[in-house]
């Protein structure tokens, strides 16, 4: 395992030299190869409800948001966007939402393990901050990994932008994930305002220590419906970097080239997946819906339909000389 320091992470999130961040940029992409491969991985993303209880400030779900067009999915309509996702070949399904507790913890569970059994892929959740209790049934349900982004190691940033939320739950959210036998994955907003490049080493250095199996960087890109409106927005250079040297320090980890990145940039997704990336997330929420899923705004892809995204993303690993998985893309730490 690389022995970055801080001190080496921070200068070289601060390095100008065109040259050296190239060599960045290789480094990272030759241990992408030596470590996950040369494939690609697709999960398909179910966006299934736009509601949230928490206010976060970056975000565009966030509940005081009045106006948002706020939805939700059936289970039904759940189930048949995952059904969908495996009939285009997809071997994971990403069931992602705002944290609504709208749906009951029986009927979520009924859904995960209808999936399982009639469908055969993976799935990965992504519903937010729950008890350890509702963690373990889940898991008892079917699901095998789970997404929980802390955002920022800072403590004090961490209060400021999520000022309903506890620094320590989260992270109690994710030692409790992986003693439960999840594979977890999290991640941080890159740019986030008043984030330093130390804090971001800090990041770094966090998701080596939690020996993360999944790790997902996220550009902060500027909601004008957040009290944030009026910030710039992350730089693609930075997610770059940071998308580099994250794959060097931890080795296997399953990185995407996030939605975000090519919204930042048309290109941003292909940059990434040249810089240590190896995963992408087509988006397979039913079209009606994809637009209402407002994170962020001018989000890509919002008009094609779930085989078009499949098309498209097909195409950009072929252009970069790589062939998509045809394993579920389990952890490589197990």
């Amino acid at each position: 395992m690389p022995n970055f320091t801080k001190r080496h992470i921070v200068e070289l999130l601060k390095e100008t030299n065109p040259e050296n961040i190239a060599e960045l940029y290789r480094q990272a992409d030759r241990v992408r190869q030596e470590q996950v491969g040369p494939t690609v991985h697709l999960r398909g993303l179910i966006e299934f409800s736009s509601f949230c209880r928490k206010d976060c400030l970056y975000c565009g779900l966030r509940r005081s948001n009045g106006r948002l067009q706020r939805y939700r999915m059936s289970l039904e309509e759940i189930f048949a966007a995952a059904e969908n996702a495996r009939l285009l070949g997809f071997k994971t399904v990403v069931l992602q939402s705002g944290e609504d507790s709208h749906y009951s913890l029986d009927d979520f569970c009924s859904l995960v393990a209808r999936i399982k059994k009639e469908l055969r892929v993976a799935v990965t959740l992504c519903i937010g901050e729950r008890t350890r209790e509702e963690y373990a049934r889940l898991k008892e349900a079917g699901a095998d990994r789970y997404l929980i982004r802390f955002e920022t190691s800072d403590p004090d940033l961490f209060a400021r932008m999520k000022p309903d939320s506890t620094y320590e739950n989260r992270f109690r959210c994710l030692q409790d994930l992986r003693e439960l036998g999840y594979q977890v994955g999290s991640g941080n907003l890159v740019g986030l305002p008043g984030q330093s490049l130390e804090s971001l080493a800090d990041d770094i250095l966090k998701f080596r220590e939690l020996e993360l199996d999944m790790v997902g960087l996220g550009p902060f890109i500027c909601n004008p419906d957040t009290p944030l409106y009026g910030f710039a927005n992350s730089t693609l250079d930075m997610v770059l970097r940071m998308t580099a040297l994250t794959r060097i320090v931890t080795e296997n980890a399953h990185i995407p080239a996030t939605t975000a990145t090519g919204t930042l940039d048309e290109t941003g997704r292909q940059q990434a997946l040249s810089c240590g990336a190896n995963v992408i997330m087509p988006n397979l929420t039913p079209p009606e819906y994809r637009k209402l899923y407002q994170l962020y705004p001018d989000k890509i892809c919002l008009n094609e339909d779930p085989g078009q995204c499949k098309t498209c993303v097909t195409g950009m690993i072929a252009g970069l000389g790589r062939t998509v998985a045809l394993d579920r893309g389990d952890s490589l730490r197990i």
